[in-house]
């Protein structure tokens, strides 16, 4: 039980604790103060679900649906490169938008529908998530398996939950627009460069 477990939370960690466009949306809603639980909610219970269809065995589904993650791939690169075109827009700008206080601003609708394209619109989450972890899973026999799927989860919760409540430390750096700024550049070059991997 142990074995298993310890060993599903650093895979999941290993594969999680990373720049990228999930946990840059995280880290800025959180500096903001803009519906943190509902973005820490939305990535943590997506991360569990893709967790759990990777252990099951639904990886190998994905995996003779080429044309499945094609679609998701173009999906993806354009969901990538018009938020990192807004993140370039905002860096240039200089706006206040980010400043703490006024993230109220922006609807839960839309904070979570972003959070879920983020998610289920990158296709690299289904070949690390669902076919990677899916994979290493299965080496720890059926029962064993599931114990690695919660230490995964677990894995996912945690750090989403320190990314999002953890931003608040940083507030006294990003009372300053140009750290906003430089925040802002810093995910439009992780958006771009993202979604030109996807496309190439």
């Amino acid at each position: 039980m142990i074995l298993p477990l310890l060993s599903g939370l650093a895979s999941g960690l290993s594969l999680i604790v990373a720049i990228g466009a999930q946990n840059a949306f995280v880290l800025r809603h959180g500096l903001q103060r803009s519906h943190v639980a509902l973005v820490i909610a939305v990535c943590a219970v997506s991360d569990l679900v893709l967790i759990l269809l990777g252990v099951a065995g639904i990886g190998v589904v994905i995996e003779q649906a080429p044309a499945a993650l094609e679609a998701v791939r173009w999906a993806g690169a354009a969901f990538l490169a018009a938020y990192g075109a807004f993140a370039a827009w905002r860096a240039i700008r200089g706006q206040a938008l980010g400043q703490l206080g006024t993230g109220q601003a922006v609807s839960w609708v839309a904070v979570l529908g972003t959070g879920l394209a983020f998610t289920w619109l990158n296709p690299h989450v289904y070949l690390d998530t669902v076919l990677l972890l899916g994979s290493l899973a299965s080496t720890h026999g059926p029962d064993g398996r599931w114990w690695f799927a919660a230490g995964a989860g677990l894995a996912s919760i945690a750090w989403f939950t320190a990314l999002g409540v953890g931003a608040r430390f940083l507030a006294p750096v990003f009372r300053r627009r140009s750290a906003w700024r430089v925040l802002d550049a810093v995910i439009a070059a992780v958006m771009v460069t993202m979604a030109i991997s996807l496309v190439a």
